[in-house]
């Protein structure tokens, strides 16, 4: 007599217990996968902005030292027909800087001249480079605008008149809490230009970097 099949222990199926743990096992592995793929990418889009940011950054320093360096001390004619000086700048002129700078490439043989009055300004906490493609301008010259540089709090310019008035700490460190902040032409001035400065401090309060600092030796031209 034939008896019934005895079932073999090692054909039988996974229990649910044991289903539920190989589910649980996987669901950890592919979180812990996930995390990892997770910092990866966020590490990457972090060095990513920041090299962006560092782009940023150099370009408008770049532009800055290359104007600053090129000033020419050559004045302008606004367009209401008043003569502005060669460079001026603080919280009492129209623009924290203005100056006219003279390697205005011009590659296209355009009828223009190689001086360019150029304008640094702070709008919606960016940093701003304005100027226009005449120096004598009139009422309807239009500036050409570009934003430098985003995440800019603050703006500051001091200005050294005479080298007689340049001052070391004791730390053989350039001091520049005497500099004026405003350099523009005095009340009652009349038509008398105001000369250059020898030297100015630009100082920007960045939202990531904090502040940053330079001193410019401005170019007898």
């Amino acid at each position: 007599m034939t008896g019934l099949p005895v079932s073999n222990a090692h054909e039988r199926g996974f229990t649910l217990v044991e289903v539920l743990i190989a589910l649980a096992v996987s669901a950890f592995v592919a979180a812990a996968s996930y995390s990892g793929i997770s910092s990866t990418l966020t590490g990457a889009e972090q060095l990513r902005s920041a090299s962006e940011r560092t782009r940023e950054l150099n370009r408008a320093l770049s532009l800055l030292n290359r104007d600053i360096r090129q000033f020419s001390n050559r004045a302008v004619r606004d367009e209401f027909g008043a003569l502005q000086p060669a460079l001026s700048g603080g919280p009492l002129a129209f623009y924290p800087l203005s100056l006219t700078r003279d390697g205005w490439t011009n590659s296209l043989q355009q009828p223009r001249s190689e001086l360019q009055r150029v304008f640094y300004y702070l709008e919606d906490d960016a940093l701003w480079r304005a100027y226009y493609t005449v120096l004598d301008r009139s009422v309807d010259a239009e500036p050409q605008r570009m934003e430098l540089l985003s995440g800019v709090n603050a703006l500051e310019l001091r200005f050294l008149d005479t080298l007689d008035n340049l001052e070391v700490d004791g730390d053989l460190v350039l001091d520049t809490r005497s500099w004026p902040r405003n350099w523009v032409a005095e009340p009652g001035a009349g038509s008398s230009l105001l000369p250059p400065p020898v030297a100015l401090e630009l100082r920007l309060e960045l939202s990531d970097f904090g502040e940053l600092r330079k001193v410019y030796e401005l170019p007898v031209r």
